[in-house]
């Protein structure tokens, strides 16, 4: 029997016990390696490429408008071919794992040259039409790249481990400890680079920052995620013979919790927002003071995960989903409205104190948010397994991302016009943008996404899956998975002979 079968193997014994009592798969080493992984995916400065984008390449705000709709609307064109392509994949190496190392290396190589297009276009207006064709193309082969890697990754996670408490272990794992080894320390630098380089203290170019931190940050994620899909697995075992394009469009549909899901997502997609970081850098004049503030509110953030085990086992993921919800929404509204008062979202002091208490009290839930609504979608794949028999990972993230990816073109384009709507000057002085501008800055991080995204919650209170269903679904999938292994172990058996 190959270590691989051995994994996949489930015991039959306590099956009506199953969903409530530990059961570990993933050894050390891989949870070291999903830490790792779990880290590459923010390590990283995407926080600050609107502003690589508006002041060190400077693509004109209506010109980027455009280029985002073309992109995604390819991104929208190849997302069901890429997602039909995966789900048919069987190899020695598993379903997804092919596309993740054999795309990895080459998408980091690609993506280093989105760093060097201020040395390649250096001093050139936000309508130059090298520098826009360039653009353009590079997003376009990068998102077409990038697709074939989220895709098989989304679906990698929900099969390394069969078991929902073990998953959950990793995620509050990963979201626990990875901050502790070093996450958000590329964000951190960053921004002081920024803070220094805009207040003529450190005499280098905004540019070479960007490439400094850009490759560094590539590389190391690059190593990190090849690190996680050499030493690791995959153990929810899929049938054999590979489902019809029919039967994807039927789990598609037929899957309740990812249409509940998606339509949260869809209906929270129509909030009006832009970056934190916008505001604290052209309104508070640093970014640096958001890092500090939070400080405070960390240990917070760390002690919540203690809380997601117990409440779990008291509450139902929806009774879960909606409260963090509800509270989250609570207090950002209160913020927007206190520093609505008076201009006091100009008054840097009393904002750091306000953004500083409404992440103290915000961080009690930041456990439960991030290990339910992952733990939702792991939730949602194993629920096509138990209704149809078979797993899509690949064609239900698809279509879970399609819909959303169509709004979000349309909601990136917005963005960049809106920003031109409300007086936003590219380049310009930190601090000096005008008044009204400086307002909605903070608006459009605060207040004004939770208000224009308050649909979002609606789907939350209709989602099926009781402690009881859920308890039922995965005793169902235990037996099941069983039989699968059996029918894999006969398999190899005849081909062997």
């Amino acid at each position: 029997m190959s270590e691989k079968n051995q994994d996949v193997l489930l015991e039959n014994s306590n099956k009506s016990e199953f969903a409530v009592h530990d059961r570990r798969y993933v050894n050390n080493r891989e949870t070291f390696a999903y830490l790792l992984n779990d880290m590459s995916n923010v390590f990283n400065i995407d926080a600050y490429k609107d502003r690589f984008i508006w002041d060190v390449v400077k693509i004109d705000f209506n010109v980027n408008a455009v280029v985002s709709l073309f992109t995604g609307a390819w991104d929208v064109i190849n997302d069901p071919i890429i997602g039909t392509v995966v789900d048919k994949t069987r190899t020695r190496w598993g379903k997804f794992r092919p596309y993740m190392l054999f795309f990895q290396i080459p998408l980091t190589i690609i993506g280093t040259l989105y760093w060097f297009m201020p040395y390649i276009f250096p001093n050139t207006v936000g309508t130059y039409l090298p520098k826009l064709i360039f653009y353009f193309a590079f997003s376009a082969i990068t998102e077409t790249a990038g697709t074939f890697t989220s895709v098989a990754k989304t679906g990698y996670m929900t099969t390394i481990t069969p078991h929902p408490n073990d998953r959950a272990r990793l995620i509050t794992m990963a979201e626990l400890l990875t901050g502790y080894m070093g996450e958000d320390l590329p964000g951190v630098i960053m921004g002081l680079l920024i803070d220094l380089i805009n207040n003529k203290i450190l005499p280098i170019k905004l540019r070479t920052a960007f490439l400094g931190m850009g490759l560094f940050t590539n590389i190391m994620s690059c190593f990190f995620t090849f690190y996680f899909f050499m030493v690791s697995r995959e153990r929810v075992p899929q049938t054999l013979e590979t489902p019809s394009v029919k039967q994807g469009i039927k789990a598609v549909f037929n899957n309740y919790p990812i249409l509940l899901i998606t339509l949260s997502d869809f209906l929270g997609g129509f909030s009006i927002s832009t970056s934190t970081k916008n505001y604290f850098i052209d309104v508070l004049g640093a970014a640096s003071l958001e890092t500090i503030l939070n400080i405070p509110s960390s240990m917070i953030g760390s002690i919540s995960y203690a809380f997601v085990k117990p409440m779990r086992k008291r509450f139902s993921s929806k009774a879960l989903w909606v409260g963090e919800d509800l509270y989250t929404r609570f207090w950002w509204i209160l913020l927007w409205a206190i520093g609505s008062v008076n201009k006091n979202y100009q008054r840097r002091l009393f904002m750091c104190v306000a953004f500083g208490i409404q992440a103290f009290f915000d961080k009690w839930a930041f456990g439960v948010r991030k290990v339910v609504k992952a733990e939702l979608y792991n939730e949602a794949m194993d629920y096509c397994e138990w209704k149809n028999g078979y797993r899509m990972e690949a064609t239900i993230g698809v279509a879970r991302n399609l819909i959303v990816k169509v709004q979000t073109v349309l909601k990136n384009s917005i963005q960049n016009v809106m920003l031109a709507q409300i007086g936003y000057i590219q380049g310009k002085t930190i601090g000096t943008q005008k008044d009204s501008t400086k307002w909605w800055l903070f608006a459009m991080c605060t207040g004004i996404p939770q208000i224009t995204g308050i649909l979002a919650v609606i789907p939350k209170f209709l989602y099926p899956l009781s402690r009881e269903k859920r308890e039922q679904m995965y005793n169902d999938l235990l037996a099941r998975r069983h039989e699968n292994y059996e029918t894999i172990l006969s398999s190899e058996s005849t081909e062997n002979d």
